[in-house]
Protein backbone atom coordinates (compact mmCIF):
# COMPACT_ATOMS: atom_id res chain seq x y z
CA UNK A 1 0.00 0.00 0.00
CA UNK A 2 1.31 3.46 -1.20
CA UNK A 3 0.87 6.14 1.35
CA UNK A 4 1.52 10.04 1.51
CA UNK A 5 1.42 12.48 4.23
CA UNK A 6 0.72 16.28 3.25
CA UNK A 7 1.20 19.01 5.49
CA UNK A 8 -0.20 21.68 4.90
CA UNK A 9 1.77 24.25 6.53
CA UNK A 10 5.10 22.64 5.57
CA UNK A 11 4.14 21.77 2.41
CA UNK A 12 1.90 23.94 0.95
CA UNK A 13 0.96 27.00 3.28
CA UNK A 14 1.03 28.88 6.69
CA UNK A 15 -1.40 30.99 5.42
CA UNK A 16 -4.07 28.60 3.31
CA UNK A 17 -6.80 31.53 2.17
CA UNK A 18 -9.47 31.90 -0.04
CA UNK A 19 -11.14 29.69 -3.15
CA UNK A 20 -9.70 30.16 -6.33
CA UNK A 21 -5.97 30.63 -7.50
CA UNK A 22 -6.91 33.75 -9.32
CA UNK A 23 -7.21 35.67 -6.23
CA UNK A 24 -4.62 33.70 -4.15
CA UNK A 25 -2.01 31.08 -4.91
CA UNK A 26 -2.69 29.95 -1.49
CA UNK A 27 -6.39 28.77 -2.18
CA UNK A 28 -8.13 25.87 -2.01
CA UNK A 29 -8.30 25.49 -5.87
CA UNK A 30 -4.36 25.49 -5.85
CA UNK A 31 -4.13 23.10 -3.06
CA UNK A 32 -6.83 20.80 -4.48
CA UNK A 33 -5.69 21.18 -7.93
CA UNK A 34 -1.31 20.85 -6.64
CA UNK A 35 -1.39 18.53 -4.31
CA UNK A 36 -4.65 16.49 -3.69
CA UNK A 37 -5.67 15.36 -6.97
CA UNK A 38 -2.32 14.13 -8.04
CA UNK A 39 -2.05 12.09 -5.00
CA UNK A 40 -5.43 10.39 -4.95
CA UNK A 41 -4.37 9.26 -8.37
CA UNK A 42 -0.96 8.20 -6.89
CA UNK A 43 -1.43 6.93 -3.44
CA UNK A 44 -3.43 4.22 -1.32
CA UNK A 45 -3.70 6.47 1.27
CA UNK A 46 -3.21 10.05 2.09
CA UNK A 47 -2.60 11.57 5.44
CA UNK A 48 -3.20 15.59 5.22
CA UNK A 49 -2.32 17.33 8.16
CA UNK A 50 -4.18 20.34 8.93
CA UNK A 51 -2.32 21.69 12.43
CA UNK A 52 0.56 24.90 11.99
CA UNK A 53 -1.60 27.03 9.87
CA UNK A 54 -3.41 30.11 10.81
CA UNK A 55 -6.61 28.67 10.20
CA UNK A 56 -9.26 27.69 7.26
CA UNK A 57 -12.02 29.59 6.32
CA UNK A 58 -14.81 27.54 4.50
CA UNK A 59 -14.04 28.77 1.12
CA UNK A 60 -10.86 26.55 0.93
CA UNK A 61 -11.72 23.72 2.86
CA UNK A 62 -14.78 23.29 0.44
CA UNK A 63 -13.10 24.36 -2.71
CA UNK A 64 -10.43 22.10 -1.72
CA UNK A 65 -12.17 18.88 -0.76
CA UNK A 66 -15.82 19.53 -1.66
CA UNK A 67 -14.69 20.16 -5.29
CA UNK A 68 -12.66 16.95 -5.58
CA UNK A 69 -16.34 15.30 -6.49
CA UNK A 70 -17.98 18.27 -7.86
CA UNK A 71 -15.18 19.43 -10.12
CA UNK A 72 -12.79 16.81 -10.46
CA UNK A 73 -15.44 14.62 -10.71
CA UNK A 74 -14.02 11.66 -7.93
CA UNK A 75 -15.95 9.48 -6.57
CA UNK A 76 -16.95 10.36 -2.79
CA UNK A 77 -16.72 6.48 -1.82
CA UNK A 78 -12.71 6.92 -2.69
CA UNK A 79 -12.08 10.29 -1.45
CA UNK A 80 -13.03 8.95 2.49
CA UNK A 81 -11.63 6.18 2.05
CA UNK A 82 -8.11 7.54 0.78
CA UNK A 83 -8.02 10.43 2.59
CA UNK A 84 -7.49 10.57 6.35
CA UNK A 85 -6.99 13.69 8.39
CA UNK A 86 -5.06 14.91 11.52
CA UNK A 87 -6.26 18.37 13.56
CA UNK A 88 -5.09 18.38 17.27
CA UNK A 89 -5.54 21.93 17.44
CA UNK A 90 -9.00 21.76 15.87
CA UNK A 91 -10.29 18.39 15.14
CA UNK A 92 -13.94 20.20 14.47
CA UNK A 93 -12.13 20.54 11.28
CA UNK A 94 -11.97 17.09 10.37
CA UNK A 95 -16.08 16.73 10.69
CA UNK A 96 -16.26 20.12 8.09
CA UNK A 97 -14.41 18.42 5.65
CA UNK A 98 -16.16 15.49 6.26
CA UNK A 99 -19.69 17.67 4.94
CA UNK A 100 -17.99 19.02 2.49
CA UNK A 101 -17.36 16.03 0.72
CA UNK A 102 -20.65 14.46 1.34
CA UNK A 103 -22.53 17.33 0.55
CA UNK A 104 -20.77 17.96 -2.80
Amino acid sequence: MKKKVINIAKDFSRYPYGRLRQYSNTSGEAFREDHLKPALFAFDEIMVEMDGTEGYGSSFLDEAFGNLVRKEKIDKAIILKKLKFISKDDPSLIDEINVYINEA
